[in-house]
């Protein structure tokens, strides 16, 4: 039988001491003043739960903290992002601080332990940065605690079955295309006089080699050293998608739920783009910014840079330019690099599971 997965991980309490030793010592220190934006009934309860954490009354702090946090992310997620005062912000992140020391009190077992790393994820990506990025040094105390108190039989978000694979995935017939031209290592010299001056594709090989991603990375490691972060999402194949939609969710549960072969809109950036495929292989397409006509973008502003066309299933009644536009194409294996240059129209379908790291700049 396997064993109940809320015993108490080995080292509970030596997590405990090495995450109390990242909290300021006194109540007055742990939440400091908070700027004027912050109305004082939040700022009192805020100061309350410091106090009753310093107190040692955790289950009451916990209480409190959460209180803050529902608060504060109302105040978070109401009109646009720009407009979220730094203060409101930073009530966040000491509310997220204040749960997560909590959860690991008492009794320190798994599913707090994760929720605590969790709420840090979240204090991280929603809120400001506080006494020197705690939540960044509790979070990284919190996944190497979990990781290492892995036991045999433990119940386990079990590792994902999913294969890297290309049974029923249509592959282009790129010979009959025109390709992207191709470079091996060249220098920095060269490749800015060739290629990123004058805003030409190329394809680079043999320039990642070195990198550990390249024979490190699968489905399985990933899982292993991410699998428990939460990371924000983006959901749906396509911009232009109904369901199209942007979540918070930890690794395990995209890869389990969410990540499957899929295409993308075509659209361009206003920066250059460094494309690196490291797992699987991606069949690209890209158009030169002098066809944007042909590609028919959307009148929005907001998708002015992506086309109405369904690259590889177009409807010509109604984008018969398109059918004219002449373009340059790939299928993208692991360790080669495709530089996309500013304002390349650019469209992406995985022949395989993939994994891919872009780097962009102007």
């Amino acid at each position: 039988m396997a064993e109940d997965n809320r015993e108490p991980l080995a080292g509970a309490s030596a997590l405990r001491e090495a995450l109390w030793a990242l909290l300021p010592p006194t109540k007055e220190e742990l939440v400091p003043e908070l700027g004027e934006k912050v109305e004082p009934g939040v700022a009192r309860l805020l100061r309350e739960a410091a106090e009753l954490f310093c107190g040692g009354r955790r289950s009451e702090c916990l209480q409190a903290s959460e209180a803050v946090l529902d608060y504060s992310w109302e105040k978070l997620n109401t009109g646009p992002w720009r407009d979220v005062h730094k203060d409101w912000r930073r009530v966040y992140a000491f509310g997220c601080l204040l749960k997560a020391a909590c959860l690991c009190d008492e009794p320190g077992n798994a599913p707090a332990v994760a929720e605590a790393l969790r709420v840090c994820d979240m204090g991280l990506l929603m809120g400001a940065a506080i006494h020197g990025d705690v939540l960044l040094k509790v979070a990284a105390v919190l996944q190497a605690h979990l990781r290492s108190g892995k036991r045999p039989g433990a119940a386990q978000e079990q590792p994902s079955t999913k294969k890297a694979r290309n049974d029923g995935v249509s592959v282009p017939d790129v010979a009959s295309e025109r390709p992207v031209p191709r470079l091996r290592c060249p220098s920095l010299q060269h490749f800015r006089k060739q290629f990123l001056a004058p805003g030409r594709p190329v394809i680079l090989e043999g320039v990642v080699d070195q990198w550990p991603c390249m024979t490190k990375w699968s489905l399985e490691y990933l899982q292993e050293i991410a699998g428990c972060r939460t990371v924000p999402v983006e959901v749906g194949s396509r911009y232009t998608d109904e369901d199209w939609s942007q979540t918070l969710m930890t690794v395990n549960e995209f890869i389990s739920k969410y990540l499957r072969d899929e295409s993308s809109d075509v659209g361009y950036l206003a920066q250059h783009q460094l494309f690196d495929q490291v797992i699987g292989r991606k069949y690209i397409r890209l158009y030169s910014p002098q066809e944007s006509e042909a590609l028919y973008p959307h009148e929005t502003h907001l998708l002015h840079n992506t086309s109405q066309v369904d690259v590889e299933n177009p409807d010509l009644e109604r984008f018969p330019r398109f059918a004219e536009a002449p373009f340059l194409s790939c299928i993208l294996s692991p360790g080669e690099v495709l530089f996309i240059p500013v304002r390349y129209w650019h469209y992406v379908r995985a022949l395989d599971l993939s994994f891919s790291v872009s780097f962009w700049w102007s």
